[in-house]
């Protein structure tokens, strides 16, 4: 699909397709609008008036113009009230409109949305992103891939002068998008640990990143033991990801991103059991999947900043091998850690991951992983759960977010919460009670972490989603990928 803005005023546009966003109750059109609107033959107000359009958020109507028309179908999409404008709204308004283009047959489409807060530029990325994420098509594992209506060839963006960068990057962003929806999507026999390490290898065969893939041997040599007694079980091998990526000047700031990276979790001993959603556990490594799109992104991109992208990869299995509940493992900074449940195992893996970021010398750390059931319950299915020992990256993460329109909300690091951990034969456990499941995981993992400013996202919930939700179709959403970039190219 060709994506390109365009200086051709709106009156003067022909195509398929065009779509114009109007705020909630704006049935009086502007002077530009009515113009349109005389050219069309009275099209747009007809379509208000017979399809009671208000302008709700979301909303949207469609018709066909009389013949003759440079304009074959209008579509209208709601944007709500205009001091409720945010950038993931034009996002929305332009999923919407693709998605309804797609619908209409229309194979070149047009899209007029209002300039956010003065920013043509980042207004134009915003929506060059919802138009190619809403329609990415993941058919791999169907026999009968033939697109059953006419696909949107060709879109437009009006009103927003010359763009080329603007829509060049939310193009690089989506790559990374549709890269992770794909790891996380495919099943656990495509996505292995083998397989995340070739996908590592070919981003950095692409785009010229260093790679250092740490076998079995090389962690036992660097004393991972909390990541290998995860591995134990398993008959594919862990495979230890670290891929970087530099700048050709000095960097302005050195990154480590982490990605929980369990292929397929069975729970181990511990072994998931009815209604416990195992034949989902292939999502579980969604936080490397994120991992390696913001690779593949900001790779393209290429900032300022020092990009370091790691990932413990493994299957968590029952075997004569796996770990028991009971046994002490000790991690690669020398805590020992009592294994009282073999499910939670992710903790395990970015334990020994975090020790080994923070070797890098980065300025800091951010891991995100689907960690736990509890921040589910917590928060619901769209919103990430954040921890952090820094409140300056905490502040960065979630402005990040925002601008990606990736939700996410901050949790408290309570440190009492860390006494139900406490083991009587080993420095720890790797679970505590019930209550508050998702801050003890986080606290857990603050163990593994001496100095550097440092963040987790808990993502258990926004990796997947069941329906289709603004610009995700329903399966694997890519979360992360958006935040993460937007995180390593800012911040101070």
């Amino acid at each position: 699909m060709d994506l390109r803005t365009t200086g051709t005023p709106l009156l003067k546009w022909s195509g398929d397709g065009l779509a114009i966003g109007l705020f909630e109750d704006d049935v009086e059109l502007t002077a530009e609008l009515a113009d349109l609107d005389n050219k069309l033959s009275g099209t747009l107000k007809e379509l208000i008036a017979e399809a009671e359009f208000k302008g709700k958020e979301g909303s949207s109507a469609a018709t066909r113009v009389g013949s003759g028309s440079a304009v074959r179908k209008i579509i209208l999409v709601g944007l709500g009230k205009p001091e409720g404008l945010k950038l993931d709204t034009l996002r929305r308004a332009a999923a919407i409109s693709a998605r309804v283009a797609k619908k209409e047959k229309c194979k070149l489409l047009g899209i007029r949305l209002p300039i956010w807060n003065d920013q043509a530029a980042l207004t134009a990325q915003t929506i060059a992103e919802g138009a190619e994420l809403a329609l990415y098509q993941d058919t791999r594992f169907k026999s009968d891939t033939e697109d059953k209506g006419a696909s949107v060839e060709q879109i437009e963006l009006l009103g927003l002068g010359v763009q080329d960068e603007a829509v060049t990057r939310a193009r690089q962003i989506a790559s990374g998008v549709f890269l992770a929806r794909e790891l996380v999507a495919a099943p656990a026999n495509y996505v292995t640990p083998i397989t995340l390490a070739e996908t590592a290898e070919a981003i950095a065969r692409e785009h010229g990143l260093s790679l250092e893939i740490l076998e079995r041997e090389d962690c036992e040599k660097l004393g991972m033991g909390a990541f290998l007694g995860v591995a134990q079980g398993a008959d594919l091998p862990p495979k230890f990801i670290h891929l970087t990526y530099k700048p050709e000047s000095t960097p302005r700031r050195k990154l480590a991103i982490i990605g929980k990276g369990l292929t397929f979790d069975s729970g181990g001993l511990n072994i998931k059991g009815a209604g416990s959603g195992i034949e989902m556990m292939k999502t579980d490594m969604g936080g490397a999947g994120a991992t390696l799109g913001a690779a593949k992104a900001i790779a393209q991109i290429k900032p300022d900043v020092e990009v370091h992208f790691i990932s413990a990869a493994t299957e968590n299995m029952i075997s004569g091998h796996a770990i028991h509940p009971g046994d002490i493992l000790t991690a690669s900074n020398g805590k020992t850690i009592e294994i009282n449940n073999t499910d939670a195992e992710g903790r395990l893996t970015l334990a020994d991951a975090l020790v080994f970021a923070e070797k890098l010398g980065v300025d800091a750390i951010v891991d995100l992983a689907t960690l736990t059931g509890a921040c589910v319950i917590a928060l619901g299915d769209e919103i990430a759960g954040l921890w952090s020992s820094d409140p300056e990256i905490a502040n960065q993460l979630t402005q990040a977010g925002e601008l990606a329109g990736e939700k996410i909300w901050q949790m408290p690091m309570e440190e009492k919460y860390f006494d139900g951990m406490k083991s009587l034969i080993a420095d720890m456990k790797n679970t505590g009670p019930r209550p508050g499941g998702s801050i003890t995981a986080a606290l857990f993992l603050k163990q593994f972490v001496k100095e550097t400013p440092w963040a987790h996202l808990d993502v258990a919930g926004p990796v997947w989603t069941e329906k289709e939700n603004g610009y995700n179709s329903p399966g694997a959403t890519g979360y992360g990928v958006r935040t993460l970039v937007n995180w390593a190219i800012g911040g101070a």
